[in-house]
């Protein structure tokens, strides 16, 4: 990875602007402090006025990530590598290699990027106690033998020695880190502090304590020191001071060591008390209740237990007697009374005793006695108590009943003026965000209802939030999205079915990494030639990637799965939204190390490079995906025979295919393919023309009838007299008279011979001399030779001649 990041770095480098002693490699050793030196580089700037921007030199990206170096400047344009201490360099804990990337830019837009490679060095650390010793001291009780097993650990894996300090001829311990003793001890005397210390074998040790504790044997009965065997004492209704007063004059204790607590028990078991070696009132005693009215008595046997159970006990017995206090009020049963009376009633008449319906629950006098006071209320004057305190109601004046309804007045008034929810963006479909509340002032109270009058729409709903309109509950109907819509301003309404009262909630929706880095392209295919270089672009293959959510700088890129014997990696891995794919190892299918001719990547994008590891494993990060599909292209066709087995050979064949980067190939081909189209082309047209210069083609012969006629003959069938062409064959009669009556009128025909103009022999359909003319002398005859006449117009032959000749037909 690293040796491609430096062949991109050279491609960056500016002109003008170069970092110095880089790359190389810095030593740190482990557990070093903050701000230790790791490595001091410079920055060379060329002579004009450019300098060094802003905040560079950086360290852009770090392989494995990390935090635990930055730079700092130590003097103009001299910089030096230092530690953070976050984390703490630790070689047992973290790898051992870092190569960070160290990026500068000046004000000329001139920049740099080189590697420093940091080596984490091992120093010997002191053992380690683990267990609860590794924070505190241990403490152990004790009687004889193994008492405690130490837990050590050396961090360079040596072996410990462990030793007792101060030496003792009570304790001992192996070497394996076991504290053992052979003696019994007093429990009343004996306590020890033991140091152990634990050493490697390069002399670092750790001192930690081991505090023995004895144990105590129970070999002693407890007893009573004080204690009330009858508790005379008035229990009243509870009162803190009456409480206080009661447990200090019932402490029962044990003279057993105060090393050994003891436990009490109440036989039989009153729930209304609680003892642990002070009486408590564990409930409120009430003198009315059915239990106690008519026996006010609690009878206890406390006895106390030393430990462990089954040891040592003694028993005493405390009797308390419940006193009644006036602790009730009197009531009346109906709590209200009517009664009718008629208009003409007159001063004095009895209407009913109150006391018949009143009552006072309390037990002993004068708890229960009550009086009746004056009256009093709307209209009290009418009536009156006859004698004072009797509850004698008399008639005083007229009687008149006044029945008052209850009005709804008062608005609905919410808890708070304004109401905030906070609510993550993942959080799922009808989860309750918060609730509201709301009262009124009428009595009686009929109830409030709520509703959402306005807001909490979004693209696609009406309205995503719903409030319960009896508990005001307010719950998502909807998913929520920040990156859609951050906020939202509701108005709730309250009502009491008359009056009603708005309230603003407002629903803040919190940002969580929910969204997947998303590549472009997210699949393709590629081809790499076997012998493309280490650290070459492939096809000039990158993908571009965006987040809703997360900062371009966030992105980090690794292959899952595909990439055998590693050959392709991405860079940058981690810090850019966009990255390229990288040949990292060239190809061996020679010597059998490669095999595979078609790749399979799958890519894993994550939002997480920001996030120190820590995080990583707390907080939620999310991961987009790319696949490529990678062909390898072989050199030009070869066999390459490589041995399976004894008796089989597997031949594998190389085919060259086309690469995109080759694109002068497919040319040359195009242009080679029409030039020779052009030559073919230019050849067979002078073909063409030489032919029809030097091969005519045959005409037939157009043979017109000479109209001179060298010879006569006589018509055997009309014995008239006709002229004869003694070469063409050509006649006519000599009569034109005869041609009219015998109905001979064509004219005119023309005659297609095979015949030369020297005369030959005539041929049928085929090809072949005629049977029935064998010559021509035969056919039509020459001057003084007649024709054949076995036939009437065997053939048909017809001669061309002037208008005023008529043709006729050869016998």
């Amino acid at each position: 990875m690293t040796e491609h990041l430096l062949v991109l770095a050279e491609g960056h480098r500016g002109g003008t602007l170069s970092l110095e002693n880089l790359p190389t490699t810095g030593n740190i050793a482990e557990n070093s402090p903050a701000n230790a030196s790791v490595h001091v580089f410079s920055v060379k700037l060329s002579p004009s006025r450019a300098r060094v921007a802003v905040q560079y030199p950086i360290i852009i990206n770090s392989n494995p990530l990390t935090n635990a170096f930055q730079i700092v400047p130590e003097s103009e344009l001299v910089y030096k590598v230092v530690t953070t201490e976050n984390p703490i360099l630790d070689y047992e804990a973290m790898p051992h290699l870092f190569d960070l990337q160290i990026y500068v830019m000046d004000t000329a837009g001139a920049t740099d990027l080189q590697t420093l490679t940091v080596k984490i060095e091992d120093v010997n650390e002191a053992p380690m106690f683990q267990g609860n010793m590794a924070t505190q001291s241990k403490r152990t009780e004790t009687g004889a033998g193994n008492i405690y097993q130490i837990e050590a650990i050396d961090p360079e894996r040596q072996e410990l020695k462990y030793s007792l300090t101060p030496a003792s001829g009570l304790f001992i311990v192996s070497n394996s880190g076991t504290i053992s003793t052979t003696r019994q001890f007093d429990y009343e005397k004996d306590h020890y502090f033991l140091n152990i210390t634990v050493t490697d074998n390069l002399g670092l040790k750790t001192t930690r304590t081991v505090i023995v504790n004895i144990i105590n044997t129970n070999d002693e009965a407890p007893y009573f020191t004080t204690c009330i065997a009858a508790v005379q004492k008035a229990l009243y209704p509870i009162t803190s001071s009456l409480i206080h007063w009661v447990l200090e004059e019932t402490i029962c204790s044990s003279n057993t060591s105060a090393r050994s607590f003891p436990t009490a028990r109440l036989y039989p078991l009153i729930p209304f008390l609680a003892v642990t070696g002070v009486i408590q009132v564990a409930k409120r005693i009430d003198r009315e209740a059915s239990t106690f009215r008519l026996h006010p008595r609690i009878t206890l046997i406390i006895r106390v237990e030393d430990s462990p159970r089954g040891g040592q006990m003694n028993e005493k017995e405390i009797t308390m007697i419940i006193k009644d206090i006036n602790d009730n009020p009197p009531e009346c049963n109906p709590y209200t009374l009517s009664f009718e009376i008629p208009e003409t009633a007159t001063l004095g008449t009895h209407l009913f005793a109150l006391r018949d319906y009143c009552y006072d629950n309390d037990v002993e006098p004068p708890n229960n006695k009550f009086n009746f006071t004056g009256l009093s209320g709307l209209g009290s004057d009418t009536f009156t108590l006859d004698p004072a305190g009797s509850g004698i109601v008399v008639v005083n004046n007229i009687y008149i009943y006044i029945k008052i309804l209850p009005v709804n007045e008062f608005d609905p008034v919410f808890d708070n003026s304004s109401y905030v929810f906070n609510v993550p963006e993942i959080t799922p479909a009808t989860s309750k965000i918060g609730r509201l509340s709301a009262t009124d002032k009428d009595l009686p109270f009929a109830g409030i209802t709520y509703s959402i009058v306005g807001g909490g729409g979004t693209f696609g709903y009406t309205n995503i939030f719903w409030i319960d309109p009896e508990k005001g509950d307010m719950k998502i109907i909807a998913t929520l999205d920040y990156e859609t819509t951050q906020r939202y301003v509701l108005e709730v309404q309250a009502s009491d079915n008359e009056k009603t009262a708005t309230v603003s909630v407002t629903v803040n929706v919190l940002e969580v990494n929910d969204e997947k880095p998303v590549c472009t392209p997210n699949s393709y295919s590629l081809a790499v030639p076997v012998d493309l270089a280490v650290g070459t672009n492939i096809e000039g293959f990158s993908i571009l990637c965006h987040d809703p959510d997360s900062s371009p700088r966030s992105f980090r890129y690794f292959i899952n799965s595909g990439n055998v014997n590693n050959h392709f990696t991405f860079s940058p891995s981690a810090g850019s939204n966009s990255s390229r794919l990288i040949l990292a190892s060239r190809f061996d299918y020679e010597n059998g190390l490669d095999t595979t001719w078609a790749y399979s990547l799958r890519i894993y994008i994550t939002d997480d490079n920001l996030l120190s590891g820590r995080d990583r494993a707390t907080v939620r990060v999310e991961t987009g995906t790319v696949t490529l599909s990678i062909k390898v292209i072989p050199n030009p066709t070869t066999l390459l025979p490589t041995t399976v087995s004894p008796g089989f050979t597997l031949l594998n064949r190389r085919e060259n295919t086309f690469s995109a980067s080759a694109w002068y190939v497919s040319f040359v081909i195009c242009l080679g393919s029409m030039l020779l189209l052009g030559v073919l082309g230019y050849l067979t047209f002078l073909l063409a023309k030489y032919i029809r210069t030097h091969c005519p083609p045959k005409p037939k012969e157009m043979t017109k009838l000479n109209t001179v006629f060298d010879g006569e003959a006589r018509d055997p069938v009309t014995g008239k007299m006709y002229e004869f062409n003694s070469k063409s064959g050509a006649r006519r009669w000599k009569d034109t008279k005869v041609l009219t009556e015998t109905k001979i009128t064509d004219p005119v025909v023309q005659v297609i011979s095979s015949a030369t103009a020297e005369g030959g022999e005539e041929k049928d359909g085929t090809g072949t001399p005629s049977k029935k003319e064998a010559g021509a002398d035969e056919k039509c005859g020459k001057v003084g030779s007649p024709p054949n006449h076995s036939t009437r117009f065997p053939t048909c032959f017809w001669a061309r001649h002037p208008p005023d000749s008529p043709a006729m037909p050869c016998s």
